[in-house]
Order: C-alpha cells, then sequence, then structure tokens
C-alpha cells in the first residue's frame, strides 16, 4: 500500500472513530425507526399503485366476460330468428371477447399474485418497524445503564490512584508533626517562663484562701459581728509570739524616756 492509501485508511479509521464516539444510541434509534417508518409510507404508495393496477385489470376482465356472455345471447337470439348468418358472426364476436376475457383473467392473476407478495413483504416490514419501537426504548435503557456503569468504573478508578491517597496520608502525618511542634512549644513556654522558681513553690504551699473566714472578718471589720476569727495555727504562731513579746515590754515600761 503507497502512502497515500496508508493516509486516506488512517483519516477514515479517524473519522469512524470519532463518529461511533458522537453516536447517541437514542438519537440514531430514533432516526432509524422514522427512516423506517418512512420507507414503509413509500412502499405502500407503490403498493397502493399495484394494487389499484391489478383492480382495475380485474374490471376490464370482468367487463370481457360480460361481453362474452352478450354476444353469446346474441347468437341464440339470431338462431331463433332463422338468421345463422348473424349467429355465426354473434359467435365470432364471443370468441372475441372470451379470448380476450382469458387475457386480462392471465395478467389480473398476476398481478394479483404480485400484490399478495408486496402485501405480505408489507406487513413483515410494519411488524418489524412495531417491533423496533418496542426495543427502542429496552435498547436505549440499557444504553444509558452502560453509560452509567461506565462513568462510574472511571470515577471509582480515578479515586483507586495511589497518588491521591498518599498526598492525604502525606497531610495528616504534616499535621500531626505541627500539633507535636505546637504542644512541645506550649510545655517549653510553660516550664521556662522566667520568674523565681522558689518563691513559686513557696507560692504554692500557701493554703487557700477560705471565703467564710474573709466574709467574717469583714463583718467583724464593719461590726456587724463580733471579733473576726483567729487565724489558723500555722499562720498566725509568728504573729502570736511577736504580740506577746509586745504586751511583756509594755508591762515593764515605766515612763516616757523606758519607750
Amino acid at each position: 500500500m503507497g502512502i497515500f492509501g496508508r493516509i486516506s485508511t488512517l483519516f477514515k479509521a479517524e473519522a469512524n472513530a470519532a463518529i461511533d464516539k458522537m453516536e447517541d444510541p437514542e438519537k440514531v434509534l430514533n432516526q432509524t425507526i422514522r427512516d423506517m417508518t418512512e420507507q414503509l409510507n413509500q412502499a405502500k404508495a407503490k403498493i397502493a399503485e399495484n394494487i389499484a393496477y391489478e383492480k382495475r385489470l380485474k374490471i376490464q376482465y370482468d367487463k370481457a366476460v360480460e361481453r362474452a356472455k352478450e354476444w353469446e345471447n346474441k347468437a341464440m337470439m339470431a338462431v331463433n330468428g332463422n338468421r345463422d348468418d348473424l349467429a355465426a358472426e354473434a359467435l365470432g364476436r364471443q370468441a372475441e371477447a372470451q379470448k380476450e376475457a382469458d387475457a386480462f383473467r392471465a395478467q389480473w392473476q398476476t398481478q394479483k399474485q404480485g400484490c399478495d407478495k408486496l402485501k405480505e413483504q408489507l406487513k413483515n416490514m410494519n411488524n418489524k418497524i412495531e417491533e423496533a419501537k418496542r426495543k427502542k426504548a429496552l435498547l436505549v435503557a440499557q444504553a444509558k445503564r452502560a453509560e452509567a456503569s461506565k462513568t462510574i468504573h472511571e470515577t471509582l478508578a480515578g479515586m483507586n490512584d495511589a497518588s491521591a491517597f498518599s498526598t492525604f496520608d502525606r497531610m495528616a502525618e504534616k499535621v500531626e508533626a505541627l500539633e507535636a511542634q505546637a504542644q512541645a512549644s506550649e510545655e517549653l513556654a510553660t516550664e521556662y517562663s522566667g520568674g523565681d522558681d522558689l518563691e513559686k513553690e513557696i507560692n504554692s504551699l500557701k493554703p487557700a484562701v477560705n471565703n467564710n473566714d474573709a466574709l467574717a472578718a469583714l463583718k467583724a471589720k464593719m461590726g456587724k459581728t463580733g471579733a473576726a476569727p483567729a487565724p489558723a495555727a500555722n499562720e498566725g504562731s509568728y504573729d502570736s509570739q511577736y504580740n506577746n513579746a509586745a504586751a511583756n515590754k509594755l508591762q515593764n515600761i515605766q515612763s516616757w524616756d523606758d519607750l
């Protein structure tokens, strides 16, 4: 095959592939049924013409048979009238009419047989078109189901792509690393936030303020109740010693010079 032949084959292959890709089963089936229906209508018109010709042949045959009978009756009348010459002539016309009737009968029978075959073919064609109409809905449904199945499989194939899942896993690992870094930074900020660690530890040993004691002290200050409650033993030990020493000192003062 020469280069031009190969190029021609290549173009034909590409054109056929493009046509196959563009073909819509539903549209193709609808158009096919329309074409078949149009052919059926054309066939009906042709068959109608043939049937009409067959009817004319039958009419001509019937008329020829009727003429033959009429000439036979006229021959009988001539015989009854003692006119054998007219009877012989009438029988000649009767023979011609019968010959013509026989010819029309042969043509009519041949035409009728042809029309019967055409009508049978027309009936088969009509049945095929009706069957095609019934099958069209099923074929269209099958085509749409196949197309949907193809789309689903293509979608699933795209989702099964390893690169997409590897990217997802990589991003998950990156997020986990960022969370770990954030937790580490928070821990370091808490441990090395500055200040005296000894003071922090001592302050952490200080008992929590009792809201009831604070309320009682406030009421005592306002004169609403009796004296404020005595401080806890562990908090007031040093103050108690100081107050006792001051009281002893005041008892030993004799004058302002002793202060």
